[in-house]
């Protein structure tokens, strides 16, 4: 089972430079319109699909997230990363509204790793 994960929790381990994955569970081209930093788009309904792809290594630290509390596309994105084996799977409930919300830093567009994808 996943765990949660707060705003200033996730914002700590991205400032320090910690080992872990952050994947937006939202389709596409919410993710292209803004995404936390440094985060890799996993839609929640392709994880069987792109997890083995995007993360070979299921000891790694990951934090699934999506738009915000009423959103459930992180939740059944973590659910599943974790039943396929994945060990260290964090949920950040919040979500994106609330990390914009707190005039926290975004990127826009693709990235490198969306790109990958197509």
């Amino acid at each position: 089972m996943a765990t949660k994960i707060t705003r200033e929790e996730l914002k700590a381990k991205i400032d320090a430079g910690e080992d872990i994955v952050v994947f937006e569970a939202l389709p596409q081209m919410y993710y292209e319109e803004a995404h936390l930093p440094g985060a890799i788009n996993l839609p929640h309904d392709q994880v069987d699909e792109l997890a083995p792809q995007l993360l070979p290594d299921k000891d790694r630290e990951i934090v699934v997230y999506c738009s915000n509390l009423a959103c459930q596309n992180s939740t059944i994105a973590a659910r599943r990363l974790t039943q396929l084996g994945y060990a260290r799977v964090r949920d950040y409930e919040a979500g994106k509204q609330d990390w914009i919300e707190a005039g926290m830093p975004v990127e826009r567009g693709g990235g490198a790793a969306s790109a990958a994808l197509r």
